[in-house]
């Protein structure tokens, strides 16, 4: 099983936590423990980054909403980068692209911090 986890701070408030590999129940709870730590620390604006994701499951989702939930009521915002349409499909099928903003690239979601941008899919 290949999976690794690496978060950038981007300013006092603003994070990307980048997922590679695949992103199971197996894994999930690494992940979610690193996006909890990023909220603990201040972030608001929270990028999770899933260019190099191979595979996602319903655990991740589970860990996405969580984020969101504890994010928006602070004025806090996650946002995704997903490249590869099998995973972007994901979020199209449960609906959760009307719940998060999705970019293709890191650099769209990068400028969108700050902005309060609409999702690009």
């Amino acid at each position: 099983m290949n999976f690794d986890i690496k978060t950038e701070q981007l300013g006092s408030d603003a994070f990307v936590i980048a997922l590679s590999g695949e992103v199971d129940l197996y894994t999930a709870p690494e992940f979610k423990q690193q996006l909890l730590e990023v909220i603990g620390r201040g972030g608001q604006e929270v990028v999770v980054d899933f260019s190099d994701t191979t595979f996602i499951d319903s655990t991740t989702l589970g860990v996405l909403v969580g984020g969101v939930k504890r994010l928006r009521p602070n004025g806090g915002r996650l946002s995704l980068v997903c490249s590869d349409r099998n995973i972007a499909k994901i979020f199209e099928i449960t609906g959760l692209n009307k719940v998060f903003d999705i970019y293709e690239s890191r650099e769209e979601a990068v400028e969108s911090i700050g902005q309060g941008a609409e999702a690009q899919t």
